[in-house]
């Protein structure tokens, strides 16, 4: 399953006719249906597709947010919904803001020369095109890689798993939910009956555990939803099983560590002004790098560096979260002047540095990369389940090995062809390869854009008179981390 440790550095992509859309019935019209489908075959973040994972398990919320069920029903058909924060932006105060750069991958292999510090050229190579990414070798010196691992150190770092809050408990507890509906939902080939896989397509993640087909067994046995235990549910079945029971099974039962979503370790490192001159460097390369405004990268996430211990891991997800009316950035929020049930990472790009060489296994893993199509189904074919990488990252597309220093960065959304933030890339789709020996240290940057450009450009606004009126103390609350500003590491 994992690398051996002389495995070349470079991405390997395996055969890719384990990701081809082997499932494409989807939910067509139906004369004798009275309930119209609720749902369509599309990808990994469609609205349908956050209407289960919400419904049906505690989502993950250090991700991907969901919205609430009730947009089938206020909204209407999703054919007429303008998409994406599409709705009508008013005139405002706020400036106008060019196009987002976004590089050109012209084809897999391509490289190109660009000069990020002074006196030394990097190499930037193509890796994939769906999504679009790439890779830096020597972005990081070993002494830059040493330093912010040490810096994490004397920080402290916390657990990466995260479970549902109080306030998403409580929206989970004013659902209503048609049985029906939700059953037409999971009920991907419209055979009245739900097969363990057509549920493990939708129910990705349940309370921080990750769900195998064991797992949605054994849960079915202990809220007695399967009576003749042969893991297939009919509608009648589905219709006499309560979903609080569902819940209250999730909530009371401790997985172990290697059952999570992911298994990790992490900590966040302030790269604003008056931090480790060091970390001031690193975020101006990924300015130069990125070549997007100062204003958009100064007011990203701060930096993130995580440890994978020996048998740690990262189940394949994506890194941002589509914007409907019912959720919101969390970077733009405070400016947002809005009332919605949930808010989502917006995750323009991802940077992820790797800090060392690991011994064995660790690789990051895009399941589908430059597939032909992208179906949800296909990811879990003859048992084989993409997303999972303790068990499959073999099978992925594209591989790319951890090596001291280097680079490699995405985008997490497609272009919405007018120079701004678009739909989320479904290739996007990535996770961290099981460790099998050793400790593996990776650090993430991720430049944060909201898919409406009119609250982007109106966040930067209010961000710089904040600036000016009082000082660094008016960041955003996620940037106040200065608690190590001052330590002078010397390299």
């Amino acid at each position: 399953m994992a690398a051996a440790a002389g495995e070349a550095a470079s991405p390997q992509r395996a055969p890719t006719e384990h990701c081809r859309a082997g499932v494409t019935a989807g939910l067509g019209s139906d004369e004798d249906a009275p309930v119209r489908p609720l749902c369509k075959p599309r990808g990994i973040c469609s609205r349908a597709y956050f209407l289960v994972l919400m419904v049906f398990v505690h989502l993950y919320l250090g991700n991907v947010l969901a919205l609430l069920l009730f947009v089938h029903y206020s909204n209407g058909d999703e054919s007429s919904d303008p998409g994406p924060q599409r709705r009508a932006e008013g005139p405002g105060s706020a400036p106008n803001l060019g196009p987002l750069t976004r590089l050109e991958g012209i084809k897999v292999g391509h490289e190109r020369k660009v000069q990020l510090i002074a006196d030394r050229d990097h190499f930037i190579r193509t890796l994939s095109l769906k999504p679009l990414l790439f890779e830096i070798p020597g972005f990081l010196s070993d002494e830059e890689c040493r330093l912010i691992i040490h810096l994490a150190q004397m920080k402290g770092l916390q657990r990466s798993q995260i479970l549902p809050t109080e306030e998403y408990e409580e929206a989970m507890g004013t659902m209503q939910v048609s049985q029906l509906d939700l059953f037409r939902l999971l009920d991907q080939n419209r055979d009245g009956r739900l097969q363990l896989r057509e549920v493990l397509a939708q129910t990705r993640l349940g309370n921080g555990r990750w769900m195998t087909p064991e797992s949605i067994q054994e849960m079915y046995s202990a809220i007695k939803a399967d009576p003749d235990g042969d893991g297939v549910l009919s509608l009648q079945e589905f219709s006499n099983m309560d979903l609080r029971d569902f819940h209250k099974y999730m909530k009371s039962h401790k997985a172990e560590t290697s059952e999570l979503v992911r298994n990790s370790h992490h900590t966040w490192l302030y790269q604003g002004e008056g931090a480790h001159h060091v970390m001031r460097a690193i975020r101006q390369r990924v300015l130069r790098l990125t070549r997007l405004s100062p204003e958009i990268v100064e007011l990203s996430e701060p930096l993130q560096v995580v440890r994978y211990g020996e048998g740690g891991h990262y189940h394949a997800h994506v890194d941002s979260g589509p914007v409907y009316p019912e959720t919101i950035c969390s970077h733009t929020k405070l400016v947002a002047n809005e009332s919605v049930p949930f808010e989502t990472s917006c995750r323009y790009m991802t940077v992820l540095f790797y800090l060392n060489n690991v011994t064995s296994g660790g690789e990051t893993v895009f399941p589908v990369a430059d597939n032909r199509t992208y179906d949800e189904m296909s990811l879990i074919q003859d048992d084989v389940d993409l997303r999972d990488t303790r068990k499959h990252c073999d099978k992925g597309n594209l591989r790319v090995k951890p090596q001291q220093g280097t680079a490699v960065f995405w985008y997490n959304y497609l272009s919405d062809g007018q120079g701004w933030v678009g739909d989320v890339d479904d290739y996007s789709l990535h996770g961290g390869c099981l460790v099998t020996r050793g400790t593996k240290w990776i650090a993430n940057n991720w430049i944060n854009v909201d898919p409406s450009r009119t609250r982007q450009a109106l966040f930067q606004q209010e961000m710089a008179r904040l600036a000016r009126e009082g000082g660094a103390d008016s960041q955003p609350e996620w940037a106040l981390d200065r608690a190590y500003r001052d330590a002078r590491v010397e390299l």
